[in-house]
Order: structure tokens, then C-alpha cells, then sequence
């Protein structure tokens, strides 16, 4: 599976390279195109994981002042 992950920033909020730097961290990566960032699953990932990933985004851009939207897709193989 990957999440692909689409950002909306505020300038009443915080600064874009901080929030890449706390995506980072949950183990996103920054990327082109029509997403902001993708999540790269291990082979076993399930929906429930994908759930929880949104759960820890929600609480990583708390207070951050910006909008996110996820989707999440099994790869082809």
C-alpha cells in the first residue's frame, strides 16, 4: 500500500518546511505531482494501519494551522 498525503497551508500557520520536517518524521516523504508527500507500506500493512498513520497525522499537524487530506491505494503489482 502507499498514503499519499495533500497538504493545504495557512499563512496564519506554520511555516511549509516545518511541517515537512514533522511528516518526516512519521516516515513520509516529501514528493511531485499531484500529492505532497507518500507513505511507502511494508508488505503486511492493513486498512487499520493506514487508520492509525491518520491518527498519528492528525496529531502531529495539531495547532499547525493547515488542512490535510489522505488516500491510501495498494500497489500495483
Amino acid at each position: 500500500m502507499i498514503t499519499y498525503l495533500t497538504v493545504t497551508f495557512n499563512t496564519e500557520g506554520s511555516r511549509p518546511s516545518e511541517i515537512m520536517d514533522a511528516l518526516h518524521g512519521l516516515g513520509f516523504e516529501p514528493t511531485t505531482g499531484s500529492y505532497d508527500f507518500l507513505y511507502r507500506w511494508g508488505a503486511n500493512a492493513t486498512v487499520e494501519d493506514a487508520i492509525y498513520l491518520a491518527d498519528k497525522v492528525c496529531l502531529t499537524l495539531k495547532g499547525k494551522h493547515v488542512l490535510f487530506k489522505l488516500q491510501t491505494v495498494r500497489d500495483i503489482p
